[in-house]
């Protein structure tokens, strides 16, 4: 089948009165043209259209183009928030025979071969037309020096400087990891330097506009603000020491050492401090030796504690860390459930490092609860507990999406952490993956794609976020730690899956949220809603591939995890510094940038795409480390049977 068309059109604005914008006043409508068209005769109406119409034809091109130059001029939030222009889509090359290929931009060819629905092969014809033609900028030559060039957002949002290398040899280069009989030596550590270019350009940004601050804002040059604890930096610790990017890294400790303060009057979320603050010290403790970032993870720590202070030691999903006072979200008393079953990790391995029981008692405490709650469906949670009275609420919705995701993670993960001796953890474990398989799983028409579904009072959803994107690697893990067999085959079904949820897209990247199509006769597999485009720069697939690759060595994974990086180098590297999120990744000319980079896109993405790519086992190995689910390595405690 054919991608779906996209209608041509132009959107012009009529300037109003004073403030440009459009008036449904009476007033305005009554000085209007209207009374005066309505008084022509029906034939000089149909003349005057009949004109326009042809002056609108001939004029077409000219008019596009100048709305497009508008357009993309108001982009720009302030005088210093200038990009470069996007170079436009150039074809690769053909290799020359017996030359080495280089892993230096996307490879149009290998994707084409790939087996898959239909809808593959267009998206991918699509995009070659799209770059059969090659567009001069005209007025970026003639610019004056010292003036900055604009880049127009209709495009992908790709690097200048990096585009112009790649050309400079006569086209594109592409490669291939699992149709290579003997790997080139230096191919392994090309992909890791193209994972340290990506994060050095993503650090770059942060560091010029949002040095300090939680988020960078790419296109506007700024940040934002969620807690003010300097999100992105802490995120990005563990992950430069990993990458070996020791400048970055003493810079960042630096801040750490003199300027990171939790005495402040601001609400946190538990949830989320917990995973990227305390479990990035605490990982970054691990590998560096360092104990400043474990006094810093005890004073957090500690600071998070009042959390627990509820009638039923739910915990309140929000604390003061200032005032040391916690209260739930102002619209409910609710917490959800993957948010109070996944901070176990960071707790307990507190606990063993500052000899103080009190953390591990108060996660142990929920884990407890929630393991004896009724509500559960074949081990399967719902999204909600009230910390009241420590009951499932909003019953009857099961997923492993947002709310819920994490809280099967984290059973398999707190008994690898404690040397697998918390039976608890993992029969309740194994109980929830026979309750997916039994309620949850189904297979897509036409290619016949394993998914996971939601339930709702009994009616199944075909809809899967991006989120579940994590099950392959967590039952590739489980698979390795000696769980059944059909763990694995399980993990390899979903993991094609997830990877189609990127190349059937016409960016290459998945969006949020797809539903899958299940009546006989479909033409294609997924479909995307309007509101579920968007792309976060979101890590859950890469990482199920270093776990697929690191337990298998199958090289396709390191394929798949080589397109998806080159698509966000291509679509949301922003030239100034950083990446950005997308809204739209089923058009690749309208991609409508977020203007916002996530700190697990330093903290998680690229630290899995370093890991997989990386052919050495011991780093960070499995058998050590457990990840807690922002992708920060804990130790695997030791047995002391």
């Amino acid at each position: 089948m054919h991608p779906p068309s996209r209608q041509e059109y132009i959107s012009i604005s009529f300037a109003g009165q004073g403030s440009g914008s459009y008036n449904n006043s009476k007033h305005w409508r009554r000085q209007s043209c209207w009374r005066k068209w309505k008084q022509l005769s029906r034939l000089q109406r149909s003349l005057i259209l009949f004109l326009l119409f042809i002056c609108g034809i001939a004029s077409y091109p000219a008019v596009n183009e100048h709305l497009r130059g508008l357009t993309d001029g108001d982009q720009h939030t302030d005088s210093n928030s200038v990009l470069k222009p996007v170079i436009p889509h150039v074809l690769p090359e053909p290799v020359e025979p017996g030359q080495p290929p280089l892993p230096e931009q996307t490879s149009q060819r290998k994707l084409s071969n790939k087996r898959g629905p239909p809808v593959l092969q267009n998206r991918v014809q699509m995009k070659g037309n799209a770059s059969n033609t090659v567009v001069e900028d005209k007025a970026a030559d003639g610019k004056k020096e010292g003036e900055e060039e604009v880049i127009s957002w209709h495009r992908p949002v790709i690097d200048t400087d990096q585009a112009t290398e790649g050309t400079k040899d006569g086209g594109n280069k592409e490669y291939t990891l699992s149709n290579q009989k003997a790997k080139p030596s230096n191919l392994s550590a090309s992909l890791l330097e193209a994972v340290k270019d990506a994060f050095r350009h993503a650090w770059k940004g942060y560091k010029d506009f949002a040095w300090g601050h939680d988020e960078l804002r790419p296109l506007s040059k700024s940040y934002s603000e969620w807690f003010g604890l300097g999100l992105t930096l802490i995120d990005s610790l563990d992950t430069m020491w990993i990458l070996g990017l020791k400048k970055e890294f003493e810079e960042a400790k630096t801040w750490v050492a003199t300027e990171l303060t939790f005495n402040k009057n601001v609400d946190v979320n538990l949830f989320e401090s917990t995973i990227r603050i305390l479990g990035g010290l605490l990982s970054t403790y691990h590998l560096t030796g360092d104990t400043m970032f474990l006094d810093k993870a005890k004073d957090i720590g500690s600071r998070l504690m009042p959390a627990f202070n509820t009638p039923s030691k739910i915990p309140y999903s929000d604390v003061n860390i200032g005032k040391g006072t916690a209260h739930p979200p102002r619209w409910t008393s609710d917490s959800t459930v993957a948010e109070v079953t996944s901070i176990q990790l960071e707790f307990r391995e507190l606990s063993r490092l500052t000899q103080e029981p009190q953390y591990q008692d108060a996660v142990a405490e929920v884990m407890k609860q929630v393991h004896k709650l009724d509500g559960k469906l074949d081990g399967l949670v719902p999204m909600f507990i009230n910390t009241n009275n420590g009951q499932f609420t909003h019953q009857g919705i099961y997923t492993l999406g947002a709310r819920a995701d994490s809280y099967y993670e984290y059973l398999l993960k707190q008994w690898i952490q404690g040397g697998k001796t918390e039976n608890q953890f993992l029969e309740d474990y194994l109980q929830a993956i026979k309750g997916v398989k039994k309620n949850l799983l189904q297979k897509s028409s036409p290619n016949g794609l394993t998914f996971v579904g939601e339930l709702s009072h009994g009616q199944f959803s075909s809809k899967m976020d991006h989120l579940v994107c994590f099950l392959p690697g967590t039952l590739a893990l489980g698979a390795h730690n000696g769980l059944p067999a059909d763990h694995m085959d399980l993990a390899k079904q979903l993991m094609e899956t997830c990877y189609q949820m990127y190349i059937q897209m016409e960016t290459g990247l998945s969006p949020e949220i797809v539903h899958f199509n299940m009546h006989q006769g479909s033409i294609r597999d997924i479909d995307v809603k309007l509101a579920d485009r968007h792309n976060l720069l979101r890590p859950e697939t890469v990482e199920s591939l270093f776990y697929l690759y690191r337990f298998t060595k199958d090289h396709k994974y390191q394929d798949w995890g080589w397109e998806i990086l080159q698509n966000f180098n291509k679509f949301t590297k922003v030239s100034s510094g950083g990446y950005t999120s997308i809204n739209n990744v089923r058009d690749p000319d309208y991609t409508s940038p977020r203007d916002k980079m996530e700190s697990f896109f330093l903290g998680e993405t690229l630290k899995y795409l370093y890991l997989l790519f990386s052919d050495d086992p011991n780093l960070i190995s499995l058998d050590q480390y457990v990840f807690n689910t922002e992708a920060h390595p804990l130790p695997i405690w030791p047995s002391t049977a």
